[in-house]
């Protein structure tokens, strides 16, 4: 059976660990001129039933980087619209080394996987982005050195990207705090939830104020998902949680009170709502290094799930 990554909660802290250190390698390497094709001849298929920017372009780079191939397909120009999903998966299963998924339902990576004998990496999803969040480690350790006893605060609304954030700080042993007036409901993951708890490494603070004092990461994502932003039938919705979240802003303000956090953002994001210009341009801002990150974190990912 194939080794898949469909959340981080399957790997251990030390598998996480080898995954962010062996994407700060080939960083390097990479910088350097040094550039081995470790995964010549490969082919990865790329589903993507949601848009992309940051996943499509750093997963084709990445693999063509290693001497793979990639090839995209958008799911509404497939038979995956129309078809049986596993069906459909068990052909692409044939055609490729690797298929990476940007599906819109957990339960759809879980029925590819359920039929596929070659790895499965799950590109984003409502409740998990384990790709993003390995490239966050990755960025956060480059910035500040050993991540053991660092202490991270999410601000926004609880997600998907704050459910894989939570996972993968815990499994480092950062401490992690959630400061978040509400979940985003389809994101919500009890089990996720109770482990975290049970780690001493998690907490929850719905003061900005006072959940941002001794941070070294400030962390902000979109509160209205990309593909319901600009949707007519969430219009009320959007406004209600614009008047809920603004106080939950990562602006200039808050990095007044901390003076020494970094600022981070997995990007898209909605200037002027879940962070501002200030905090996007100021010189803590790593939130380019994170979008470059992803290629080198993408690299380590294939490497990883390739070899086993």
């Amino acid at each position: 059976m194939a080794r898949n990554l469909l959340k981080l909660g399957d790997f251990s802290g030390e598998e996480i660990a080898e995954i962010v250190d062996r994407a700060i390698e080939l960083k390097k390497r990479y910088l350097k001129g040094d550039r081995p094709e470790l995964l010549k001849n490969k082919t990865l298929v790329m589903l993507f039933q949601k848009t992309s920017t940051r996943t499509r372009v750093s997963f084709e780079t990445g693999i063509t980087q290693l001497g793979g191939h990639a090839i995209f397909l958008n799911w509404s120009s497939t038979q995956f619209q129309m078809s049986d999903i596993q069906d459909e998966t068990r052909c692409i299963d044939r055609y490729g080394d690797m298929v990476m998924a940007r599906l819109l339902k957990h339960a759809d990576l879980i029925k590819m996987a359920d039929v596929m004998e070659k790895p499965l990496i799950n590109g984003l999803c409502e409740k998990y982005h384990p790709c993003q969040i390995l490239a966050d480690l990755q960025t956060m350790k480059e910035h500040l050195g050993e991540l053991k006893g660092k202490k991270v605060v999410y601000l926004g609304i609880a997600n998907n990207v704050s459910n894989s954030l939570t996972t993968g700080c815990t499994k480092m042993g950062i401490h992690f705090t959630l400061c978040a007036p509400e979940r985003h409901p389809p994101s919500l993951d009890e089990e996720l939830l109770q482990k975290a708890k049970a780690s001493g490494l998690y907490t929850e603070e719905k003061d900005p104020q006072k959940a941002i004092r001794d941070a070294d990461v400030l962390y902000a994502d979109t509160w209205v998902d990309m593909e319901l932003f600009m949707e007519p039938k969430f219009r009320d919705e959007k406004e209600r949680r614009l008047k809920i979240f603004m106080p939950y802003q990562l602006n200039e303000q808050m990095l007044k009170i901390n003076k020494k956090a970094l600022v981070m953002h997995d990007l898209p994001a909605h200037r002027g709502y879940e962070i501002d210009n200030y905090a996007i341009n100021c010189d803590r801002s790593v939130i380019f290094d994170q979008a470059e990150n992803r290629l080198h974190a993408q690299k380590a990912i294939l490497e990883k799930l390739i070899a086993v």
